[in-house]
């Protein structure tokens, strides 16, 4: 179904503020919010918080604490090799169609130092390893490795089986609200007490077509190198033409076709768009080959190198840091008086609940 419409940068960008809960926010449970996400990345372990807070009404750290520990939600390497906080659920039924991206992508890193290895036989042994079921560290793992394969270093071993060869869960306190802790690993389907689902033995790929739609939910209207973008998969098309049926299609402003779930929500651009705070490496702007619609060419940089930003009528308009329960924002372009007032109040907001309460102090750089 084609509707032949052109979608401008800002009715995008209304989207995905809609769908991303950031137009306004959610009475929805953590553990739906979470899910609804398609998770959130979280290689940095205190940066979820946050973007749950600016997402949900009342957000309670102590609930995703409890989750975590409950193990209805779990990190692990998935979306494009990088860390993320997903469901239990997700988690398992994902991980194996990620398998192969997984492999690739540490070898594109590590080729040179894993010439040579027999990669299934890395996996057995890792497996192995892992079968007491006491949590390892990356490097604790490696060493026991490195006797039988001493040439590629600990480093390629240990980013090769964490990340790719052996799903696993990074294991609590890691992650936790306030709370410092390395990364303690151990199988997934130990952790979670239930196994990964399979491949799928007929060939179709109904995990592709599920995230597909799931990722059309969160994060659409998208191009298909908006969806491969976020999840890394390369072998999406023939999910996308199996639920070509379900969906509708648009233009953006560069000619791309745009793929939707037909009934879900597109704001009028003209909506207007609250003030928020997003955690460094947020998938609202993370989750797009084509990032324009939220943030401009000139601080494409920013989504990468770990900025935490603000959103101001819905696009990137200045970073923020947080120091001694004062939030610093720091404008990328000129902020109107409305603007400042509005930044501080969510500032506000913000400092107030990474200090417990203890501060609101925000401070914006001139």
């Amino acid at each position: 179904m084609s509707t032949g419409t052109a979608l401008d940068t800002r009715a995008l960008g209304r989207a995905t503020l809609a769908r991303q809960l950031l137009l306004d926010r959610a009475a929805t449970p953590v553990l739906d919010a979470v899910a609804h996400l398609g998770g959130l990345q979280a290689q940095e372990p205190q940066e979820p918080f946050t973007g749950l807070w600016s997402r949900l009404r009342a957000f309670d750290p102590a609930t995703l604490d409890d989750q975590l520990t409950g193990r209805s939600v779990v990190r692990t390497h998935l979306m494009r090799r990088t860390v993320h906080l997903v469901t239990a659920d997700d988690a398992l039924a994902w991980r194996a169609r990620h398998d192969t991206m997984l492999r690739q992508r540490v070898l594109g890193t590590y080729r040179r130092e894993l010439d040579g290895v027999d990669l299934d036989e890395l996996a057995a042994a890792a497996r192995a390893v892992l079968a007491d079921g006491e949590p390892r560290s990356m490097t604790e793992l490696a060493r026991a490795l490195a006797e039988r394969w001493p040439a590629p270093g600990p480093r390629a071993l240990g980013e090769m089986v964490i990340a790719a060869l052996v799903p696993v869960a990074q294991l609590p306190p890691r992650g936790l609200w306030r709370t410092k802790a390395g990364v303690r690993n151990v199988p997934l389907s130990s952790w979670l007490g239930r196994e990964i689902a399979p491949p799928s033995p007929d060939g179709s790929d109904p995990v592709g077509q599920a995230l597909v739609r799931r990722y059309l939910a969160a994060f659409g209207p998208a191009a298909s190198a908006d969806l491969r973008a976020w999840c890394g998969l390369a072998g999406l098309p023939a999910a996308i033409a199996a639920i070509r049926e379900e969906l509708v299609t648009f233009r953006d402003e560069r000619g791309r076709q745009l793929l939707d779930l037909p009934d879900a929500p597109r704001p009028d651009p003209d909506t207007p768009a609250p003030v928020r705070f997003l955690p460094a490496f947020d998938n609202a702007i993370l989750g797009y080959h084509d990032r324009s619609r939220i943030i401009d060419d000139a601080h494409r940089g920013l989504s990468v190198s770990g900025a935490r930003v603000v959103l101001v009528d819905g696009r990137v308009s200045a970073t923020w840091t947080v120091d001694a329960g004062t939030v610093t924002v720091t404008p990328l372009r000129g902020l109107t008086r409305a603007e400042q007032t509005a930044v501080t109040k969510e500032g506000q907001g913000l400092a107030s609940f990474l200090s417990d309460n203890h501060s609101d102090r925000v401070r914006i750089q001139v």
